[in-house]
């Protein structure tokens, strides 16, 4: 039987129901109390959960608490990831692991000082469809994969979030929002990048709510909306990448690849499940591969939840990668969801963002071992 670890959140925003959610599906965590700048969301969360509301300061003191859930908004992850790890603490992270490279780079090289683990989402790349891809890549059935294209396009949070603010004004925007969910899936499936160029462009000005207190009402937009860019891989693939809140609709698949045999279409990199297709011959049939009897692709959202892409027809298991990482702190190994590939997927972003704004391709810095195949057997290990 796995150790339960007793899990502190600090931020108690829009996510947390997400992770709250993880109750229900994994056997090794218990979040116990919460904690947010604004006391009043603490205690409302508090209340809802059923745990205790203190303050950051009480949460980093407590004893029993050996993990924190980082889920502020990404300009607070560093700081608030940084006191966590001083006070001795392990942490995971929502994406992404700071906003910025250099502090990115701090925070892991501070982890290992302390010999904690850090760990950060995203861990969509573990759910039934990153790891069916991962599967039918690795069987060599497309062959060996030299180009392919992804996108990610919808017109913003603003439509469904109260506060969106934080997303069009300085170190925000759709790359940091979206970037985590797309290049952490292409590092699973391809290996690390080593190069990026690109292009941008800001197609409003300005904003409206259309949730909250101030639905209506308008504010400024201080970041690039859109994103076109060109990724190249260090197994030689290059990758073209659109990363948008400027775009209406759109039918295009959220990512194709294409090998020397074949091609392969990846599901949603955003959510757990979905199926991936699989075409071998020109112009002809694409053979479906289902992951709905798949541990992490078992379609569990029953209903329209009002959060991006949540709907009937998905798999959501967010908190498996928090749960994998504590597996791998009681049994001493190094888990997936791990400092080294969210550091290399942040220095991807940062790099696709200076590439975009400058017109100057820019070289990835980092690089990081390609994730370790998440078999059915370790994650039964985890699920309830």
């Amino acid at each position: 039987m796995n150790k339960v670890f007793k899990v502190g959140l600090i931020g108690c925003g829009h996510i947390a129901e997400t992770y709250f959610r993880g109750h229900q599906y994994f056997n090794n965590f218990k979040i116990v109390a919460c904690a947010d700048i604004n006391q009043k969301a603490a205690d409302r969360c508090a209340k809802l959960y059923n745990i205790k509301s203190t303050s950051v300061r009480s949460l980093l003191k407590d004893k029993e608490i050996e993990v924190i859930l980082n889920l502020t908004i990404p300009q607070a992850h560093y700081s608030v990831s940084k006191k966590v790890l001083n006070a001795g603490k392990h942490v995971y992270s929502e994406k992404p692991l700071a906003t910025q490279f250099q502090k990115g780079k701090e925070l892991v090289n501070l982890a290992k000082r302390k010999k904690l683990y850090i760990g950060n989402a995203p861990d969509t790349f573990l759910g039934g469809g990153g790891q069916k891809a991962r599967e039918l890549i690795d069987s060599d059935l497309i062959g060996e994969i030299k180009l392919g294209n992804a996108i990610f396009a919808f017109p913003g949070v603003e439509s469904f979030h109260p506060t969106p603010e934080s997303w069009y004004r300085k170190q925000g925007g759709p790359v940091i929002d979206m970037g985590p969910y797309f290049f952490s899936t292409l590092v699973n499936l391809l290996g690390p990048a080593k190069q990026v160029q690109g292009r941008t462009l800001t197609a409003f000005k300005r904003r409206i709510y259309g949730a909250g207190p101030k639905k209506g009402k308008t504010f400024k937009v201080e970041v690039p909306t859109t994103y076109l860019a060109t990724v190249q891989f260090h197994n030689g693939a290059i990758i073209q990448i659109t990363i948008s809140f400027d775009v209406i609709n759109h039918q295009r698949n959220h990512m194709e690849l294409y090998g020397t045999k074949g091609s392969i279409i990846v599901p949603d990199p955003n959510m757990f499940g979905g199926s991936v297709y699989i075409s071998v011959t020109e112009g002809g049939r694409w053979g479906e591969h289902k992951t709905d009897k798949m541990q992490l692709g078992k379609i569990n959202i029953t209903s329209l939840s009002g959060r991006s892409n949540e709907s009937p027809t998905n798999a959501n298991y967010r908190s498996v990668g928090m749960s994998e990482m504590l597996y791998a702190i009681e049994k001493g190994k190094k888990h997936r969801c791990n400092g080294e590939l969210s550091l290399h997927v942040l220095d991807i972003i940062e790099s696709t963002m200076k590439a975009a704004i400058t017109g100057t391709p820019q070289k990835i810095k980092t690089t990081c071992d390609k994730p370790k195949k998440f078999t059915e057997q370790e994650i039964k290990k985890l699920m309830n």
